[in-house]
């Protein structure tokens, strides 16, 4: 199907409707996974639009505001950029704006995620923002223990000592090798798999620096450290692990209404328990996220909404799932398609 420029609602519109007019082989309704996207999505203005159209988005920011004793809304909707891309500012304030498209979706459209998701998943923070669509974290917790993961996770490591790279047209295996040989006694690892031929390593400055010639001499086609205030999950954030365990113990957490892919297993969770010690390991581990799309594609989800701000999680889906389509909910026009397609 092909799409004229411009015609924005109606392809949105029309990959909507794509998704409910699709049945599997016994005539149900395939169900679509509904995730939720991470740091490095935000801008400023995200979440106006659904602020500005429907009272349940309204509640939800006004709720994290609360939550966090901060007018976060103002920020996100005024800037300044910088402020709100301070990573304990961006992971709650991107939550939010998940949640808001997620409540607007219930209240609007009368989605239900108990019967309509087959799971839920989210890349670094937004597994936070998953369980917190799925009723397994309440979302003033949410709120709060993004604002503490945020907080840790920028004061595990001195300012400079630790990077972050991309890189590009190297396959998982390739670069985690890459990392481990550029590693030399410093911490250097694998942090996101996103899939495509694109990972993340993290670890060392001097480490990270080391790995870049490496993977350019293994074929890599890019191989760029990132603009990031640290080291995200890698093992330099033990000290933002700890602080997660001891936060996360003093929260109720829920069975989700929909099962939950975890970053750290790739393989569906909805053991609370589970979910608690899960949420640990990822600030030091691996953002599984080509295999958490992959085993959801494997169980037979074929419609991958991401709902939040962005497209990056529904760029990455066609290079994971050759037969997944990814649709983007975020704005208030996103939403209305939804609403229109569901008749």
């Amino acid at each position: 199907m092909v799409f004229p420029a411009g015609a924005r609602f109606s392809r949105r519109r029309a990959l909507v409707m794509m998704h409910y007019s699709r049945r599997s082989m016994d005539g149900n309704t395939m169900k679509p996974a509904f995730t939720f996207p991470g740091q490095g999505s935000q801008a400023v203005g995200m979440g106006k639009s659904l602020a500005d159209n429907f009272a349940a988005a309204r509640e939800v920011f006004a709720e994290v505001d609360d939550a966090l004793g901060q007018h976060l809304s103002q920020l996100m909707w005024e800037g300044p950029l910088d402020e709100l891309t301070l990573t304990a500012n961006a992971q709650p304030a991107l939550m939010a704006v998940s949640m808001a498209a997620i409540r607007a979706l219930e209240t609007e459209a009368g989605l239900d995620l108990a019967k309509e998701a087959a799971f839920v998943a989210g890349h670094s923070l937004g597994e936070y923002s998953a369980l917190a669509a799925a009723r397994s974290l309440t979302l003033a917790d949410t709120a709060r223990l993004l604002r503490i993961r945020g907080d840790a996770m920028q004061k595990a490591v001195p300012v400079g000592h630790g990077a972050m790279a991309a890189l590009i047209g190297l396959e998982f295996d390739a670069a985690d090798a890459v990392a481990r040989e550029a590693a030399q006694g410093e911490v250097c690892s694998a942090a996101n798999d996103n899939g495509g031929g694109q990972v993340v390593i993290s670890g060392a400055r001097a480490a990270v620096e080391r790995a870049l010639p490496i993977a350019q001499e293994r074929g890599a086609k890019r191989a760029m450290l990132l603009p990031v205030s640290a080291p995200f999950h890698c093992a330099l954030m033990q000290p933002a692990a700890e602080a997660m365990a001891e936060a996360l113990a003093q929260v109720t957490i829920s069975a989700p209404l929909a099962p939950l892919v975890a970053n750290v297993t790739a393989q569906a969770e909805t053991d609370p328990d589970a979910i608690r010690a899960n949420l640990v390991k990822q600030v030091t581990g691996t953002v599984r996220w080509r295999e958490c799309v992959a085993w959801m594609a494997d169980q037979g989800v074929e419609t991958f909404y991401e709902v939040g701000a962005g497209k990056v999680l529904t760029g990455l889906v066609k290079r994971i799932a050759s037969n997944g389509k990814g649709v983007a909910v975020g704005s208030a026009d996103d939403v209305k398609a939804f609403v229109a397609a569901r008749g």
